[in-house]
């Protein structure tokens, strides 16, 4: 989706850092992945203000069925006039409500700059309202992030205590980093004690560290701490490397797709 020699996120970038409510990307890993980003959701509205649910997983990935709603008109939809951005919001108990984004993420790099700005328009009437808007994404798509999530100024991934929350909480920081994230913060869902949560993610960190070389920032559990205050916080107080790395990232990232490109122009 993002061609990292293009930033086509930046209009978006500059809205989400100058917007009042705190915008995360969020990824959950684990049997029920939906569950746990809906459970996230609410874990951080009972501690600060409204959640915005920007729903961009697709299809059965989304969280339309756990929420008890339907699909829903997605966000493209303002596009033309058709639909207003407040008609589009779906209004959850507890939460602001979910607004459906599958389609605007797959098309916004596409997009010519009069129909992207009239999409990052909706976004700032959504955004006037959140305290919080939490990006849902799809577990597989870190590889490849959406503008939405690489816009963002934090990712979170929820990683649940069990073999295949680490496995794909690795892959998701894995995927992330590779494409140039900054900002990579951590909590451990559905731990039995807080040594086992802690165990969890001392063990995710060394993995992560050897492997990938990139640091993760501790929110602790996401059934005991305040998600809210930690995510709140600025990426430089999280960890003071993350701009640096993020930057030396994004100098790799366009080094290899910029080869790619030209053995592509070749006859």
């Amino acid at each position: 989706m993002l061609d990292p020699a293009e930033d086509q996120a930046a209009g978006l970038r500059r809205l989400f850092r100058r917007a009042p409510p705190t915008v995360v990307a969020l990824y959950a890993t684990g049997r029920q992945r939906a569950h746990l980003a809906v459970e996230t959701a609410h874990r951080i509205a009972g501690r600060a203000e409204r959640v915005l649910l920007l729903d961009e997983a697709p299809g059965e990935e989304g969280l339309s069925e756990v929420l008890g709603l339907p699909p829903g008109a997605d966000l493209l939809g303002v596009l033309g006039g058709r639909v207003g951005p407040g008609a589009l919001l779906q209004r959850v108990p507890g939460l602001l409500g979910r607004v459906p984004a599958s389609a605007a993420a797959l098309a916004l790099p596409l997009l010519d700059d009069d129909r992207r700005e009239c999409l990052v328009d909706a976004l700032r009437s959504l955004l006037r309202h959140a305290g919080f808007v939490l990006i849902h994404a799809a577990r597989g798509s870190a590889e490849d992030p959406s503008p939405f999530v690489y816009a963002a100024p934090r990712r979170l991934v929820v990683a649940e205590a069990s073999r295949s929350g680490a496995t794909e909480a690795y892959q998701a920081i894995k995927q992330l980093a590779a494409a140039g994230a900054g900002s990579l913060h951590v909590t451990v869902a559905r731990a039995h004690s807080r040594a086992e949560a802690r165990d969890f993610f001392h063990s995710l960190e060394e993995l992560v560290a050897r492997h990938v070389g990139v640091p993760l920032a501790w929110l602790g559990e996401l059934e005991r701490d305040d998600l809210a205050g930690g995510l709140a916080e600025s990426a430089a107080e999280a960890s003071p490397r993350h701009t640096e790395l993020a930057f030396l990232r994004r100098l790799a990232a366009l080094g290899r797709a910029r080869p790619r490109q030209h053995a592509e122009r070749r006859p």
